[in-house]
């Protein structure tokens, strides 16, 4: 049994906001990261390395909140977060603050394989240079459609509350591989407008993304905050594994939790058996699905 699931971002944007020429442009997005990923699986590859040949596809492509197209922060500024969980060790590597650093992906992944967890800011970018990682300016990620959502919450056309689907988009990317081994990763721009050096929940281990082969792995997408003090991925996965209960229950448990104190977005989950969850509170969530079993699908909406 192998598979992968993806997303592409949770949020408030109505189904009349996008066209259908757009919709068809990220369902092709959603498509190229998950034929990505499942080609992976297919050869026999890990679970680690299908995750990030997933989200490395949307960090590419400026549709989405992640690598270049990532959301500004107040200043006009891209900053990137990323974190990656292999199940079969529990290894875990992340990355925030990020600036010119091409795939925060692959950055978290060479995190991963150094003593170290989680790197941020002017040293994660150090140790980048040091692993003669690809490093771009920071205008290669800002597109003319993050200026104008940035202009438009500047100006006071919507608040952080209010912002399109993009305002908490994220990537990420969970799988299943040949050997029952799991995987998730998670990279985004973070929130419009943000500033202070905000952190959401992506690169936060146990928060936005987790992976444990006595479980399940989870990459989570929607308003970091709320996802952070409900520790969503860790706790979905707990209770698989303590409660004993099927991952759906699970996963529909702490979205309630999170929903409870004003949070909304998704998660995207996979077990050991190779049952996918593709749950949400929100409007929609960009998200995909491949298995062996012949599931195959991509959506926006419900």
């Amino acid at each position: 049994m192998i598979a992968i699931a993806i997303h592409g971002g949770a949020g408030t944007l109505p189904r009349a906001d996008i066209s259908s020429e757009q919709e068809k442009q990220y369902l092709a997005g959603l498509d190229a990261a998950l034929d990505a990923g499942y080609a992976v699986l297919k050869r026999d590859g890990t679970s680690l390395d299908a995750t990030i040949a997933a989200v490395r596809v949307l960090e590419d492509n400026p549709l989405f909140n992640a690598g270049r197209g990532a959301v500004l922060n107040r200043d006009g500024i891209a900053e990137l977060d990323a974190s990656v969980m292999d199940g079969k060790t529990l290894a875990a590597g992340a990355v925030s603050g990020l600036r010119h650093v091409k795939s925060p992906i692959e950055l978290a992944r060479l995190v991963m394989t150094s003593p170290h967890v989680m790197l941020v800011g002017a040293g994660a970018e150090e140790f980048a240079k040091l692993q003669d990682v690809e490093m771009v300016p920071n205008d290669y990620f800002v597109t003319p459609v993050r200026k104008m959502q940035l202009e438009r919450l500047l100006r006071g056309a919507v608040s952080t509350k209010e912002n399109d689907l993009a305002a908490f988009g994220t990537v990420g990317a969970v799988a299943l591989d040949s050997s029952g081994n799991l995987a998730a990763a998670t990279s985004t721009g973070g929130m419009t407008g943000k500033r202070w050096g905000r952190v959401g929940d992506s690169p936060i281990i146990g928060a936005g993304t987790y992976a444990n082969n006595a479980s399940c792995a989870v990459s989570a997408t929607g308003h970091g905050e709320f996802f952070i003090r409900t520790v969503v991925a860790h706790d979905i996965c707990a209770q698989v594994e303590y409660l004993k209960i099927p991952l759906s229950k699970a996963s529909a448990n702490v979205l309630a939790k999170m929903k409870a104190l004003g949070g909304n977005g998704g998660v995207i989950a996979i077990d050991p058996a190779g049952e996918v969850v593709l749950d949400f509170n929100s409007e929609g969530m960009f998200r995909g699905v491949a298995t062996s079993k012949g599931r195959r699908e991509v959506a926006i909406f419900r």
